[in-house]
Protein backbone atom coordinates (compact mmCIF):
# COMPACT_ATOMS: atom_id res chain seq x y z
CA UNK A 1 0.00 0.00 0.00
CA UNK A 2 3.05 2.12 0.53
CA UNK A 3 3.53 2.66 -3.00
CA UNK A 4 0.19 4.26 -3.52
CA UNK A 5 -1.36 5.96 -0.56
CA UNK A 6 -0.11 7.65 2.08
CA UNK A 7 -2.29 7.06 5.01
CA UNK A 8 -2.55 8.79 8.51
CA UNK A 9 -4.92 7.79 11.30
CA UNK A 10 -4.51 10.71 13.72
CA UNK A 11 -7.28 10.06 16.73
CA UNK A 12 -7.68 12.64 19.78
CA UNK A 13 -9.26 13.19 22.57
CA UNK A 14 -8.65 13.07 26.26
CA UNK A 15 -8.28 9.44 27.26
CA UNK A 16 -8.36 10.96 30.54
CA UNK A 17 -11.68 11.86 30.66
CA UNK A 18 -13.66 8.31 29.80
CA UNK A 19 -14.93 7.88 26.67
CA UNK A 20 -13.36 11.03 25.65
CA UNK A 21 -10.48 8.27 25.10
CA UNK A 22 -12.05 6.70 22.07
CA UNK A 23 -9.72 8.47 19.61
CA UNK A 24 -6.40 6.94 21.32
CA UNK A 25 -8.04 3.26 21.86
CA UNK A 26 -9.02 3.19 18.07
CA UNK A 27 -5.81 4.73 16.79
CA UNK A 28 -3.80 1.87 19.51
CA UNK A 29 -5.98 -0.82 17.94
CA UNK A 30 -6.01 -0.33 14.37
CA UNK A 31 -1.82 0.33 14.66
CA UNK A 32 -1.83 -3.31 16.76
CA UNK A 33 -4.13 -4.75 13.57
CA UNK A 34 -2.30 -3.34 10.74
CA UNK A 35 0.98 -4.81 11.98
CA UNK A 36 -0.78 -8.43 12.64
CA UNK A 37 -1.92 -8.52 9.29
CA UNK A 38 1.12 -7.11 7.11
CA UNK A 39 -0.83 -4.00 6.09
CA UNK A 40 2.16 -1.02 5.81
CA UNK A 41 2.32 2.48 4.59
CA UNK A 42 0.04 3.74 7.64
CA UNK A 43 0.85 6.37 9.60
CA UNK A 44 -1.04 6.65 13.18
CA UNK A 45 -1.04 9.80 15.49
CA UNK A 46 -2.99 10.75 18.67
CA UNK A 47 -2.77 13.87 20.21
CA UNK A 48 -5.04 15.19 22.91
CA UNK A 49 -6.74 17.85 20.46
CA UNK A 50 -5.93 19.00 16.93
CA UNK A 51 -3.34 21.97 16.57
CA UNK A 52 -2.98 24.29 13.44
CA UNK A 53 0.78 22.65 12.96
CA UNK A 54 -1.31 18.93 12.30
CA UNK A 55 -1.96 21.36 8.39
CA UNK A 56 1.24 20.43 7.82
CA UNK A 57 0.97 16.78 8.94
CA UNK A 58 -1.68 15.80 6.66
CA UNK A 59 0.04 17.74 3.70
CA UNK A 60 2.20 15.06 2.10
CA UNK A 61 -0.87 12.53 2.66
CA UNK A 62 -2.99 10.83 0.31
CA UNK A 63 -5.97 10.25 2.94
CA UNK A 64 -6.43 11.22 6.30
CA UNK A 65 -8.88 9.87 9.10
CA UNK A 66 -9.12 11.73 11.91
CA UNK A 67 -10.98 9.75 15.16
CA UNK A 68 -13.06 11.92 18.02
CA UNK A 69 -15.18 10.61 20.62
CA UNK A 70 -18.56 12.70 19.88
CA UNK A 71 -21.72 13.67 21.87
CA UNK A 72 -23.79 13.90 18.24
CA UNK A 73 -26.99 12.04 18.27
CA UNK A 74 -25.33 9.37 15.96
CA UNK A 75 -26.13 5.69 16.65
CA UNK A 76 -22.55 4.06 16.76
CA UNK A 77 -20.11 5.80 14.74
CA UNK A 78 -20.25 7.82 12.02
CA UNK A 79 -17.91 8.62 9.08
CA UNK A 80 -17.89 11.99 7.32
CA UNK A 81 -15.92 13.72 4.78
CA UNK A 82 -14.28 16.82 6.11
CA UNK A 83 -13.84 19.62 3.14
CA UNK A 84 -12.76 22.72 4.91
CA UNK A 85 -15.55 24.49 4.04
CA UNK A 86 -17.71 23.94 7.14
CA UNK A 87 -16.92 23.18 10.65
CA UNK A 88 -14.23 25.47 10.12
CA UNK A 89 -13.41 26.91 14.10
CA UNK A 90 -10.52 27.32 15.81
CA UNK A 91 -9.96 28.82 19.40
CA UNK A 92 -6.82 29.26 21.02
CA UNK A 93 -7.33 26.29 22.72
CA UNK A 94 -8.36 23.46 19.36
CA UNK A 95 -8.67 23.40 16.12
CA UNK A 96 -11.63 21.77 13.85
CA UNK A 97 -10.90 18.75 11.29
CA UNK A 98 -12.51 21.18 8.84
CA UNK A 99 -9.92 24.29 10.04
CA UNK A 100 -6.85 21.92 9.27
CA UNK A 101 -8.27 21.07 6.05
CA UNK A 102 -8.98 24.83 4.96
CA UNK A 103 -5.11 25.56 6.59
CA UNK A 104 -3.64 22.84 4.85
CA UNK A 105 -4.84 23.88 1.64
CA UNK A 106 -4.31 27.63 1.87
CA UNK A 107 -0.61 27.34 3.09
CA UNK A 108 0.64 23.90 1.21
CA UNK A 109 -1.94 24.01 -1.44
CA UNK A 110 -2.59 20.32 -0.88
CA UNK A 111 -5.47 18.53 0.06
CA UNK A 112 -5.92 15.11 0.78
CA UNK A 113 -9.26 13.45 1.25
CA UNK A 114 -9.78 13.43 4.79
CA UNK A 115 -12.61 11.91 6.86
CA UNK A 116 -13.74 12.52 10.48
CA UNK A 117 -14.48 9.08 12.16
CA UNK A 118 -17.25 10.13 15.05
CA UNK A 119 -17.32 7.41 17.47
CA UNK A 120 -20.47 7.95 20.32
CA UNK A 121 -19.27 8.15 23.67
CA UNK A 122 -21.29 8.31 26.86
CA UNK A 123 -19.35 8.89 30.22
CA UNK A 124 -17.24 12.04 30.02
CA UNK A 125 -15.63 11.93 33.99
CA UNK A 126 -12.40 12.52 34.96
CA UNK A 127 -11.22 9.04 35.01
CA UNK A 128 -9.67 6.89 32.54
CA UNK A 129 -11.33 3.71 31.19
CA UNK A 130 -14.05 3.88 28.33
CA UNK A 131 -17.32 3.05 28.98
CA UNK A 132 -18.90 -0.56 28.07
CA UNK A 133 -21.74 0.98 25.56
CA UNK A 134 -18.29 3.42 24.15
CA UNK A 135 -16.43 -0.37 23.97
CA UNK A 136 -19.23 -1.67 21.90
CA UNK A 137 -18.95 1.55 19.29
CA UNK A 138 -15.32 1.46 18.99
CA UNK A 139 -15.57 -2.31 18.14
CA UNK A 140 -17.89 -1.56 15.32
CA UNK A 141 -16.07 1.34 14.58
CA UNK A 142 -12.91 -0.81 14.19
CA UNK A 143 -14.40 -3.39 11.96
CA UNK A 144 -15.55 -0.70 9.99
CA UNK A 145 -12.48 0.72 9.37
CA UNK A 146 -10.30 -2.87 9.37
CA UNK A 147 -12.82 -3.27 6.29
CA UNK A 148 -12.27 0.16 4.45
CA UNK A 149 -8.16 -0.17 5.06
CA UNK A 150 -8.29 -3.57 3.28
CA UNK A 151 -10.46 -1.69 0.53
CA UNK A 152 -7.70 0.62 -0.33
CA UNK A 153 -5.14 -2.35 -0.13
CA UNK A 154 -7.27 -3.88 -2.52
CA UNK A 155 -6.99 -0.61 -5.04
CA UNK A 156 -3.41 0.32 -4.41
CA UNK A 157 -2.91 -3.66 -5.79
CA UNK A 158 -4.85 -2.91 -8.67
CA UNK A 159 -3.36 0.09 -9.72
Amino acid sequence: MTEFFQILIYGYGNPGREDDGLGFALVKSLEEWTEKVGISGIEFDSNYQLNIEDAEAISGKDIVVFADASTEDIQDFLFTEVTGEKDVSFTTHAASPGYIVKLCKELFGKCPKVYLLHIKGYQWEFKEGLSEKAKNNLNKAMGFMQEYLLNLQNQASTI
